[in-house]
């Protein structure tokens, strides 16, 4: 019997790209903020000492909110990487995949928007000296007023049990019914205020509401200011022949410009997509917590092209399809919920996010948009030239709307990392780390062990790893105890380790564990490709 710590995650505070509506998903309710306990620091320092994650730039004291990933995080990523390719690009006939530049003309950011328009309300406490999104500020605020509205139904769950009617609840408590209309009027006053670009309004906002600065509790601040969040280098070699460029803010821009090349090259036909993954680069006022929110990141991508007009068939299609594709790994469907956002971004006509329950509360994790028909339409005007699609069934010219789906790459790395770590008290009293990964996205998927150094145990083990690590990337470890071995090969996250003992010399079979149910058994080897296939390849996730 094995049971578990309590490792429950707490919901301090909601940061957004964006202002968001949130739609009643009734599991929300289940999770008040008071159960949930910070356990990122656990998961930070796991990632450091097993070499998932380190410290950019360490030996000289780092670089703030830039990390590097270590040779298991590596092979965690890349998965994670393959497994969304796959999906995406394997197994759609009308989709494919690109890789363009970092660097791109600077026209090409004046076209999107982003030279004027990418920007974040920026504010100041004078006090703490610290400096926050205002927009987030805002939302951190809701946030706490709907952490009451979850406390009201965790109390009506507690008292009625299976009698509970939570919608009638959330309809007629007067406590909840309170609390939502202080949520709807901040909403309605940041949709006027930021939607009109009014930063005065924003400001007498956080003051009518008293917001305090999180680190000196202090109301004391500055006005709000808009904040750029754009990179800029120069483009030569000589200071005054130099031209001013940025390094991408998405990656989303480089399939637009290439949306001709391909369409011609690849003969694509409406609907189509190209997808993408690729290093962005944001200047954030707050990069914090992790590899949550940095500097610079990666994304995978994919922009769907379609017909004008039947952009939200296919914005709820990629919905659905998105939400099974997390679904499919298991880290739990509770983890996840479904924002649409109020204040839309300058290019889309319908926005959604999906959110994650990472270790600091629900917060984006993937974004899916219909991005209507602006990005075409814009770099039609800056550049010159016809970016339109000649549907043969119409008879017509059109410039395709485009439905896109972008997810965090390093979000992802940490909702698989911090779901999947656990500290478990085995039934002998003793204890485990584990990482409980998607066996298909674990950095070693077997773990071959010789009994002991001698008596050709080894030889007989190197021999069974010559035969797993085509398929598989495979460990040798044969130093330690077994026990220890296998308590390291659950704290990195290996689905199985195979023991060589002195019977697999007479018989040919061996001892397979697996990570989960610390359950053994003796299998042959002839047998053992086939039984790690089975719960290790990604073809199972796939289907």
């Amino acid at each position: 019997m094995i049971t578990l710590k309590s490792r429950f995650l707490r919901i301090d505070f909601l940061i957004s790209n964006s202002l968001k509506t949130y739609k009643a998903i009734p599991f929300l309710y289940l999770c008040p903020m008071a159960q949930k306990e910070d356990n990122l620091k656990d998961i930070i320092s796991h990632a450091k000492e097993y070499g998932f994650v380190f410290p950019s730039s360490e030996i000289y004291d780092g670089l703030s909110a830039t990390y590097d990933y270590g040779q298991l995080g590596s092979e965690l990523k890349n998965n994670i990487k393959s497994y969304w390719w796959k999906s995406m690009v394997q197994m759609h006939d009308n989709i494919v995949g690109i890789d363009s530049a970092i660097f791109m003309h600077p026209t090409t950011w004046k076209a999107s928007g982003h030279v004027d328009a990418f920007n974040d309300p920026l504010i100041d406490n004078k006090d703490s000296k610290k400096r926050y999104r205002a927009d987030v500020l805002l939302e951190d605020h809701i946030e706490k007023i709907r952490q009451k509205i979850n406390k009201e139904v965790a109390k009506g769950l507690k008292r009625f049990g299976d009698n509970f009617n939570e919608e009638e609840f959330l309809k007629t408590n007067p406590n909840v019914l309170r609390n939502q209309t202080k949520i709807d009027d901040i909403e309605n006053r940041m949709r006027e205020t930021l939607g009109n670009n009014d930063l005065e309004g924003v400001y007498d906002l956080i003051v009518d509401l008293a917001i305090a600065c999180p680190i000196s509790g202090s109301k004391n601040w500055t006005e709000v200011r808009q904040f750029n969040l754009m990179f800029s280098t120069e483009l030569g070699s000589v200071a005054g022949d130099a031209a001013k460029i940025y390094l991408r803010p998405e990656t989303a821009q480089g399939i637009f410009v290439n949306y001709l090349n391909v369409q011609k090259t690849g003969r694509m036909k409406i609907p189509f997509g190209i997808a993408q993954i690729g290093k962005a680069f944001r200047n954030e006022i707050v990069a914090r917590q992790f590899i949550f929110r940095m500097r610079e990141f990666e994304q995978m991508e994919m922009q769907f092209f379609v017909r004008p007009g039947e952009e939200m068939k296919w914005y709820e299609y990629w919905k659905e399809q998105r939400i099974n594709w997390h679904n499919k790994l298991g880290l739990g469907q509770e983890n996840y919920r479904f924002h649409d956002h109020i204040k839309l971004a300058h290019y889309a006509n319908a926005a959604s996010d999906i959110e994650f329950n990472f270790p600091m509360g629900f917060k984006e994790l993937e974004g899916i948009h219909s991005r209507t028909d602006f990005d075409l339409k814009q770099h039609e005007e800056h550049s010159g030239k016809k970016l339109q699609y000649f549907d043969p069934e119409l008879n017509k010219n059109y410039v395709p709307f485009v439905v896109e789906t972008s997810i965090g790459l390093d979000r992802m790395f940490l909702a698989v990392l911090s779901t999947s770590f656990k500290n478990e008290k085995l039934e002998d009293g003793s204890e485990r780390s584990v990482l409980s990964l998607p066996p298909a996205l674990a950095p070693y998927k077997v773990a071959v062990m010789p009994l002991t150094r001698k008596d050709g145990l080894p030889e007989k083990a190197k021999e069974v790893l010559d035969t797993l690590k085509f398929d598989h990337n495979c460990q040798y470890d044969e130093k330690d105890s077994p026990g220890k071995r296998y308590r390291r090969q659950d704290a990195i996250g290996t689905p199985y380790c195979v023991m060589i003992d002195h019977q697999t010399l007479e018989d040919n079979t061996v001892t397979i564990r697996d990570r989960d149910t610390m359950l053994q058994d003796r299998v042959a080897i002839s047998d053992l490709e086939g039984i790690i296939r089975k719960k290790v390849s990604m073809t199972t996730l796939l289907k």
